[in-house]
């Protein structure tokens, strides 16, 4: 049971206001640190720009114990680089095997990880699970993610080369972590590319908790107003303290989110705190 969690905001589209010598940076991806029983960097974003946003938030990236990547779309993996770079510790990096595939924009654009495989275990302790896996004491990576209900991961404009052919990629290595606190589960997502209800669902099945107390991260609600709808139904349905919809949540999901929840958009440099007190 994790009693205090601190996560911080290292990478995400938009950053909070600065001044003067302590100016956070955006960038379209996704990368946070979580400070647990375990210290977890979950994503990287896509370049060193979360070096420079976890020095003036005062971390230490030195004492990392885990890398733990959602899935493998390039503006949460390809910072694997610039970590890898700043330091010459060989850390663990978690993900769900199918992070490498060869993956593309319908422009025919690449969208994977900037790295090959071997490339990754040559700098990393590689491990890879499909299935859900304990990273701690009542900390949890989900592998692969259902998807269940029939509003969600529906359709893709992706696709991915297999033995020389093109397939849909509906990217089912997208996966997220679930924290069990006092309070409930704290779920943090990258992308959601599986559903950020079916991931909250999933979370609950897989915890056997079924208090939630705070998701953050990638909602992936972009412009399908079917699903923003049924994701509104199923938070209400479903409550949550605190609702945290950052990276690839459009702004009018974020308007309706703010609207029916009352929530706080978090940026790069932000941190919450959850604990016994107050959050």
């Amino acid at each position: 049971m994790n009693d205090h969690i601190k996560i911080t905001i290292l990478c995400e589209d938009q950053a909070q206001m600065g001044y003067k010598d302590k100016i956070f940076l955006a960038q379209h991806g996704f990368c946070a640190f979580i400070e647990a029983d375990r210290k977890i960097l979950f994503d990287t974003g896509a370049t060193d720009l979360f070096l420079h946003n976890a020095a003036l938030a005062e971390i230490d990236l030195n004492a990392i114990d885990l890398v733990v990547l959602s899935h493998g779309h390039w503006d949460h993996t390809d910072g694997l680089k610039a970590l890898w770079e700043m330091s010459p510790a060989k850390f663990r990096l978690l993900a769900h095997p199918g992070v490498f595939a060869d993956r593309h924009k319908a422009s025919g654009e690449y969208n994977g990880i900037g790295w090959h495989r071997e490339e990754i275990e040559a700098r990393f302790d590689l491990v890879l699970s499909q299935t859900p896996c304990p990273i701690a004491d009542g900390i949890y990576f989900l592998g692969e993610i259902p998807r269940e209900n029939d509003f969600e991961a529906r359709q893709t404009r992706f696709y991915q080369m297999k033995n020389g052919q093109r397939a849909a990629d509906f990217i089912m290595d997208d996966s997220a972590l679930a924290i069990c606190t006092p309070k409930g589960l704290v779920i943090v997502s990258g992308c959601s590319h599986a559903g950020i209800c079916n991931i909250v669902a999933y979370a609950r099945k897989v915890t056997g908790e079924d208090r939630v107390h705070a998701v953050l991260g990638g909602f992936h609600l972009l412009g399908e107003p079917l699903q923003l709808e049924r994701t509104i139904d199923f938070f209400k349905a479903n409550p949550v303290a605190h609702l945290y919809p950052l990276h690839c949540t459009d702004l009018p999901a974020l308007s309706r989110f703010h609207q029916e929840f009352g929530i706080r958009k978090l940026c790069a440099g932000d941190s919450i705190v959850i604990d016994g007190g107050v959050d």
